[in-house]
């Protein structure tokens, strides 16, 4: 509390130190400057800093190192966003109007917000380090700044309040591990993943709920908007194709299902369409064959088996992540990718997740059914399910639900986490041929997740003529 109060005062006195100064402030801008610098907006976006920024910040320097640094570079994007608001809210000036830029000219003007949002993402990068969740929760949730670039219904964006809570859901997978994995090891750890919680859900979310529902309003006609101090280029020179409006705001941006090249027989027919399929074969003569080979013998080289080995996983097939005649999502063979999504989705479609490793897999909307089949160290990510989730020949995989999920069926699966939402509690989970099952349930106010193991012993026993059956339960001796 003291902390907070500190913070809303200096901000406080900033202000009016700032207000003093007359036609002048002391950053050299100008009256109109001044005047935005003091509009409840710009007021509440400090109070929001004060607020929320005062407990993330003391959380971060308590654990220090990496994740002390996001948590500047986190604040920092805050700062950044704030004056390119401040630029914005001068279109209401006589003297200094901003007209609305198209999508080339919005890129340039977020460039000083992308800079900040692209050391986070870096810090990602490389060798994985002890605090990775940390990090990529940071950097996952700094997305949800970019509701700055709505520009109405037409831009690609969600509203600027459900954009703010979709990209918090990107970043709550990581932080939720960063809960389980310090609940009773380091509460400055679940202080701080709390804390950056509270940054986004409520605060941000609350901000622009209150005083950008639709997103900024721009001047209908004025001057460029000049966020990033861009090079004057030839008229003459028509503008760069757009880019969507998501990726302004990450160094590896999510690529979207419809972006993905479609594979398949289709493409299978385009290869072989060419030509002569027997060109550039070549004639098998009588000391190629196998019986004439002298070099051959009886013993297998350590590297006829590396060969025989890369030859098996080349018949993995290619990766794929594609809508099947307008109702089967098929997501296959993808390794190492932490940003596939499935924007683009409806109730009617199915979800089929196989032979993936090592990736993470978010699907933005409600489906019918999702079968994740033959995956390693997977993580999906979905919000409602009409009928079912399936794991199915599965090891080391987590499941989220964020909505709702009638019924979850895992079978022949080995190491599992399962986070359910509260709207999911009620679902009806099935385990057959499955150990090391793990449910997650959100508890109390604060969200925290208690840990229940699902047991995979039973003792039978024949009574009344027919066989009970119960779990086993172990006693502490």
């Amino acid at each position: 509390m003291e902390a907070k109060l500190i913070g809303r005062l200096e901000a406080a006195v900033a202000r009016l130190e700032t207000l003093s100064a007359g036609g002048i402030s002391a950053r050299g801008l100008p009256d109109s400057a001044v005047e935005v610098s003091s509009d409840p907006s710009s007021l509440a976006f400090d109070d929001l800093k004060a607020e929320y920024g005062a407990k993330v910040s003391p959380a971060a320097e308590k654990i220090g190192g990496q994740v002390l640094d996001v948590t500047k570079l986190v604040l920092e994007a805050f700062s950044v966003q704030k004056k390119l608001l401040i630029e914005i809210k001068q279109t209401h000036s006589s003297t200094l109007l901003v007209e609305k830029p198209d999508m080339a000219g919005l890129v340039e003007f977020l460039k000083p917000l992308n800079e900040v949002i692209s050391k986070v993402n870096a810090m990602t990068e490389g060798r994985r380090s002890d605090f990775f969740n940390h990090l990529k929760s940071a950097g996952d949730s700094l997305s949800a700044l970019a509701w700055i670039a709505y520009t109405g219904k037409d831009c690609g964006m969600s509203m600027p309040i459900a954009h703010v809570e979709e990209s918090w859901q990107m970043a709550e997978f990581y932080n939720n591990k960063v809960l389980v994995e310090y609940r009773n090891k380091d509460q400055y750890h679940v202080e701080w993943a709390k804390a950056l919680k509270e940054l986004y859900l409520p605060g941000l979310r609350e901000y622009v709920k209150n005083h950008y529902p639709l997103g900024p309003v721009w001047s209908a006609s004025g001057k460029k908007a000049s966020g990033a101090s861009p090079k004057a280029t030839p008229p003459s020179a028509p503008a760069p194709p757009p880019p969507p409006p998501a990726s302004l705001f990450s160094s590896e941006p999510s690529q979207p299902s419809s972006s993905q090249p479609k594979q398949g027989m289709s493409a299978v027919f385009q290869e072989i369409s060419g030509g002569n399929v027997s060109a550039g074969l070549k004639k098998v003569t009588a000391d190629m064959k196998t019986k004439n080979r002298t070099d051959r013998t009886g013993v297998v080289s350590a590297s006829e088996k590396e060969t025989h080995s890369s030859s098996s996983f080349s018949k993995v097939g290619p990766p794929k992540l594609e809508l099947q005649m307008g109702r089967k999502w098929a997501v296959e063979n993808q390794i190492g990718r932490k940003n596939l999504v499935i924007d683009d989705c409806d109730a009617k479609q199915s979800v089929y997740i196989y032979g993936c490793k090592d990736s993470v897999l978010q699907i933005q909307g409600k489906v019918n059914n999702i079968t994740i089949d033959k995956c390693t160290k997977m993580g999906v990510v979905f919000k409602d399910v009409v009928a079912a989730c399936e794991v199915v020949n599965c090891n080391g995989v987590e499941v989220q639900c964020q909505g709702s999920a009638p019924t979850i069926s895992l079978d022949n699966t080995s190491g599992c986490q399962l986070y359910l939402s509260k709207d999911s509690l009620g679902a009806s989970i099935t385990t057959a041929k499955s150990s090391e099952i793990n449910v997650l349930v959100p508890t109390g106010p604060d969200g925290d997740w208690e840990e229940h193991s699902l047991p995979q012993q039973y003792i039978h026993v024949f009574k009344d003529g027919q066989f009970e059956t119960t779990p086993v339960s172990h006693s502490g001796a």
